[in-house]
């Protein structure tokens, strides 16, 4: 597997970045083919408090948690947000076929738990990374203290079932988009905020978004999740999703829904997972008013005063 590195440039564009004042790191893991990756994160807050991850999805990186990796920073917790392999200043593995929902998996569980070695972790997952997440809890509930998930949902089929008869190939509502996104000539992941977004997109956000892609090849993780989308019924992640589901049926520690009411992929995510966690019940579930799929974005004062909040609430430390 041949990956990219950011350049020096991107790196300094980052470190330019008035609001993202971070402390910064890489953490180097196996890449699955008997190579490494460097995956960038934000390491920031009490190096002793309550850890914290943050995981991002399509098309974000860690900038996006920004604004909450504040809040709990000051309030003693340790903050963790890493940028996805293949996303913001992490190693980005250079063929489309180098990604699949697994190897997110596998990357993120060597970063958190056997680099970092994580334990009574507090996930915030948006997006893509309520899927990795979700799974990495299937895999290691062990570690996880409670979780927070916002916009995103985990897709399933029983593995028991039979697959359709006939041809199978990709449908449903991003089926076009993920043809889109695979033959386009060029792919720029900054240009999808307007479509995730209800609040303008100011030119600020916009340079933020692009600071880590200055080498153009490097959107190639971008696109990439484009191709991961579950348009197929033999999608791999589908049965493997459904494993961390007999997890989530089983998992009794506090876990908070917080969506937005504009959201455009991800609207009724929440349902299942309210209906089917045990930790689910009783939780002060939210959708947030006036915000699109980004509504870290849209509402970041909102978000943060939810997400602070609940862990006061529900704080054992």
């Amino acid at each position: 597997m041949r990956s990219l590195r950011p350049s020096a440039a991107a790196v300094d564009a980052v470190d330019a970045l008035v609001d993202h004042p971070f402390q910064r790191r890489w953490v180097t893991i196996p890449d699955g083919e008997g190579g490494t990756l460097r995956v960038h994160l934000v390491d920031d807050g009490d190096p002793a408090g309550p850890p914290i991850v943050f995981l991002h999805g399509n098309p974000s990186w860690s900038y996006l948690w920004r604004h909450q990796i504040a809040a709990v920073s000051q309030l003693g917790y340790r903050a963790i947000a890493p940028d996805l392999v293949g996303m913001g200043l992490s190693d980005s593995p250079s063929e489309l076929e180098d990604y699949s929902v697994a190897r997110h998996v596998d990357w993120m569980r060597a970063v958190l738990f056997d680099e970092l070695d994580l334990r009574d972790v507090t996930l915030v997952l948006h997006d893509w990374g309520g899927i990795i997440g979700l799974r990495l809890l299937g895999d290691h509930a062990e570690r996880v203290a409670r979780v927070v998930v916002s916009n995103t949902g985990l897709p399933w089929r029983d593995p028991a079932e039979p697959l359709p008869d006939g041809p199978i190939e990709a449908r449903g509502p991003f089926a076009d988009f993920q043809r889109f996104a695979r033959e386009a000539p060029a792919w720029e992941p900054w240009t999808l905020l307007g479509g995730v977004m209800v609040t303008p997109v100011t030119d600020e956000l916009v340079t933020a978004y692009r600071a880590p892609y200055l080498d153009p090849g490097r959107t190639i993780g971008s696109r990439a999740f484009t191709q991961l989308l579950p348009t197929r019924p033999d999608d791999p992640q589908l049965p493997d999703n459904w494993r961390a589901w007999q997890v989530l049926e089983t998992f009794e520690r506090p876990l908070l829904t917080i969506f937005s009411d504009r959201d455009v992929v991800a609207p009724h995510g929440w349902k299942e997972l309210v209906a089917r966690v045990p930790g689910a019940v009783g939780q002060p579930h939210v959708i947030l008013e006036g915000g699109g799929h980004f509504l870290q974005e849209d509402l970041p004062q909102d978000y943060t005063a939810a997400l602070v909040a609940w862990l006061a609430a529900t704080d054992t430390v």
